[in-house]
């Protein structure tokens, strides 16, 4: 049987190239997951011409809305091996979701925790199984008690890393909850890899798309991923990160979220 592998923001730059280098790996199926129905038929068009694999294809969801994270769960059939958060968002004036959320923390955060939480019937039963949340390095600038930019200022930059600190968190939370299931959750750093995402970030990225998805690929199918649990990786090592270390901090965001759900 092949293994399942679905990928959000699948693309974008970096996701892109973690489908394409899921899909070069051995009975390996991989799922898109993707906003605009013609680049994901495109998407899945050249992957399979590249990789020769033709088990790839796509479904459509937008993961900042709940509703249509519960459509993709709903309509999903079979198992599922693996679940790579990695879309993300970083819209340069604070715009909100018809549900008026924030639209970065709905995307970059809550996206990831709908996902989870939507697949872990799927995760459980298909153990052992891996969850990567693609993170940063640039982390920061939590507010508990504003995650949506109401009272702050609003600033991509800062709650881009508000997005990403969280990201690495509740990696923590999930990783202890569906340890005991034969799921792992952990969290990396791609690299600073030019996209539109760090383009609306003021930056350019030198880092190859190739390159970035080399970490979530590699947490995805080496023994590693299956073998730890609640941590955080920059290229292809384990860096003790100082958020999920705040048990306290862990767990109020992992329920301020729940409220969302």
């Amino acid at each position: 049987m092949n293994r399942i592998a679905l990928v959000t923001g699948a693309t974008g730059a970096i996701g892109r190239a973690i489908a394409q280098q899921l899909a070069e790996q051995e009975a390996t199926e991989v799922v898109l997951a993707c906003r605009n129905k013609e680049k994901a038929q495109q998407a899945v068009a050249e992957i399979q011409r590249a990789t020769g694999n033709p088990h790839v294809r796509y479904e459509l969801v937008e993961v900042a809305h709940r509703a249509s994270v519960q459509a993709l769960v709903d309509r999903w059939r079979g198992p599922l091996h693996v679940l790579i958060n990695n879309a993300a968002a970083s819209p340069r004036q604070r715009q909100e979701t018809l549900e008026g959320i924030e639209l970065q923390f709905a995307t970059n955060v809550l996206g990831y925790v709908w996902m989870i939480l939507g697949f872990s019937v799927s995760l459980k039963q298909s153990a052992p199984a891996r969850v990567i949340n693609v993170a940063s390095y640039w982390a920061g600038d939590l507010d508990l008690a504003d995650l949506e930019f109401k009272r702050r200022r609003y600033d991509n930059g800062t709650a881009y890393r508000q997005s990403k600190q969280a990201n690495r968190m509740l990696t923590v939370a999930f990783a202890a909850r569906l340890e005991p299931y034969g799921v792992t959750v952990n969290a990396c750093h791609p690299g600073d890899v030019n996209s539109r995402l760090s383009n609306d970030l003021g930056f350019h990225g030198q880092t190859q798309p190739e390159v970035g998805a080399r970490t979530p690929v590699w947490l995805a199918t080496e023994p590693v991923g299956q073998r730890e649990t609640g941590k955080y990786f920059e290229n292809q090592r384990e860096v003790r990160c100082r958020f999920g270390a705040d048990t306290a901090a862990v767990e109020a965001l992992y329920e301020a979220c729940l409220a969302y759900a």
